[in-house]
């Protein structure tokens, strides 16, 4: 039971999470949400995060996407926003590092770029006439690094890593996609509703890996 209790406390928390942005308790998503992140942190560990240089990588991810996570909790407040836009950068940062750190196949880095830059150019061009001009860049920059990343991810797993390595990076891109519509396209529970299910899927999958590495 002990290796499941993070992944029941983070789907019990994320529950809750979109109660509360159904609701529109604020308070509880200040109570759900870094909680149901906290529990990916703690499946991180529980898979050995701390035992290897590819897990410690991943963890400080992990660590980074929790304070992303909280950092974008107040919604009216533009500048707290771009810092945990920032906060995710950093965290897809640190999973490249961690997928650099393992074999990479070819053929798999090279499928996975072109997919990628097929989903990320559609994605800013459909984002484009929706952003403010002062998160352009910002934004631009955050779906190239996203893009590194799971790329990376796709590398990994055609050389014979965890499919979860892939899965999770790039479930976690499409979960951007709905913070993005939600952010700058039309602000809504539909967007909640699957994004925030497939962005903890997403981490709980990458922090897993470092038992399966």
């Amino acid at each position: 039971m002990a290796n499941w209790a993070p992944y029941l406390l983070c789907a019990v928390a994320v529950s809750g999470l979109l109660w509360a942005e159904y609701r529109g308790s604020r308070r509880g998503l200040w109570l759900a949400k870094p909680l149901a992140s906290l529990a990916f942190i703690w499946a991180g560990v529980a898979a050995g995060a701390l035992d290897s240089t590819y897990g410690q990588l991943v963890l400080a991810g992990l660590v980074l996407c929790l304070l992303g996570d909280v950092l974008l909790i107040p919604l009216e407040r533009p500048a707290v926003f771009r810092a945990g836009v920032f906060a995710f950068l950093l965290g897809h940062v640190a999973y490249s590092a961690a997928f650099v750190t393992q074999p990479l196949d070819v053929f798999g880095l090279a499928g996975g770029a072109i997919l990628l830059a097929v989903v990320v150019g559609g994605v800013l061009l459909w984002l484009g006439p929706s952003l403010p001009a002062d998160m352009v860049w910002p934004v631009r920059i955050y779906m190239i690094v996203i893009g590194v990343m799971s790329t990376l991810a796709c590398g990994v797993s055609a050389a014979g890593g965890p499919w979860a390595v892939a899965v999770g990076a790039l479930a976690f891109t499409a979960s951007d996609v709905s913070v993005a519509r939600d952010r700058f396209v039309q602000q809504e529970f539909l967007n909640r509703a699957w994004g925030l299910p497939l962005y903890y899927g997403a981490q709980l999958l990458i922090a897993s890996t470092p038992a399966l590495i």
